[in-house]
């Protein structure tokens, strides 16, 4: 997967204020553009926009469950690997998400990149009251402390890979307990799909160490080059500590590009991969233009790439 210098390209469509149809027609379009590797949705049950630090004030538009949402999608494309950038693991139990991801990894024939992370900030974070509290109380979603939620991540990272890969076994975590738990069908892909966390927290890099295959950041303006590349050596620190080769994991980042300035959005590109990140999601602004798949391709991606090729 990827082209030069080992980059791939994606989009991210998120799902609020926008009709299944829009999204639907963009999926449909990058699935015949080979640029295009890879497809994301967002995983929230509030309408957020943005990349997902912002709150719809109304909290009154629509929004479209993730994997409800990426099932349909999955069995209307073809090519995309395709995925939730990221799943929350405090709104489903990971047992139930191995098995829901089984499920999608079937019917996309092998194309599921199973994006996992904590689910909001920590507390100190000033936005989490604003910007998670609504959503787990209108659901009733207890959200605990910030290292329980840490500690239940990588719980479920083992959860779930383990579903993916024996038989039947128990389980006995601090935060999950599991008696005769089995995964049947498996996932088509061997020895299961793609591992992606997302998240920069010291303790959430540690999870990213022991269990991912690919590294999710919100890439600039939001983040500063500095910053990230301080957390991805972060990282490698936390691979040097358990033995674990860091290039064995793939950097990716997200960002939201802009229609009016391509420019800029390419510039932000470039410096990304500059900084080791080579798995891009482009996040696509609702509502999209005709062709947007198309524009994205012949404004950031094909330049981009030709760039790095050089």
């Amino acid at each position: 997967m990827g082209y030069a210098g080992g980059v791939s390209f994606g989009i991210k469509t998120i799902p609020a204020n926008v009709g299944y149809a829009d999204i639907l027609r963009v999926w449909r379009e990058a699935d015949e553009i080979p640029e295009i590797e890879h497809a994301w949705l967002y995983d929230h049950l509030l309408p957020r926009v943005g990349a997902g630090f912002a709150l719809d004030e109304g909290l009154s538009g629509p929004v479209y469950e993730g994997w409800t949402l990426l099932t349909a999608l999955a069995a209307q494309t073809r090519r995309l690997r395709l995925g939730l950038l990221v799943t929350n693991n405090r709104v489903r139990r990971p047992a139930v998400l191995a098995k829901i991801g089984a499920t999608v990894d079937v019917i996309a024939g092998g194309r599921l990149d199973f994006g996992l992370g904590v689910g909001g900030m920590p507390k100190r974070d000033p936005r989490f009251e604003t910007l998670v509290a609504p959503e787990y109380n209108a659901y009733g979603i207890p959200h605990g402390s910030w290292p329980d939620a840490v500690a239940d991540l990588a719980e479920a990272c083992t959860i779930i890979r383990r579903m993916w890969t024996e038989t039947v076994f128990d389980f006995a975590g601090e935060h999950n307990q599991l008696t005769g738990v089995r995964c049947n069908p498996k996932p088509i892909q061997r020895p299961h799909p793609p591992l992606l966390i997302a998240g920069t927290g010291t303790a959430t890099l540690r999870v990213v160490a022991e269990h991912a295959n690919i590294w999710n950041v919100i890439g600039l303006p939001r983040n500063t080059i500095e910053y990230l590349r301080q957390r991805s050596d972060v990282l490698d620190e936390h691979c040097a500590a358990i033995g674990r080769d860091p290039g064995e994991i793939t950097r990716s980042a997200q960002i939201v590009v802009s229609y009016d300035d391509p420019a800029e959005s390419r510039r932000h590109l470039r410096q990304l991969i500059g900084a080791g990140f080579t798995h891009l999601v482009l996040v696509l602004p609702a509502p999209y233009p005709n062709e947007v798949a198309r524009w994205a391709t012949d404004e950031l991606i094909s330049p981009t790439l030709d760039q790095v090729a050089y």
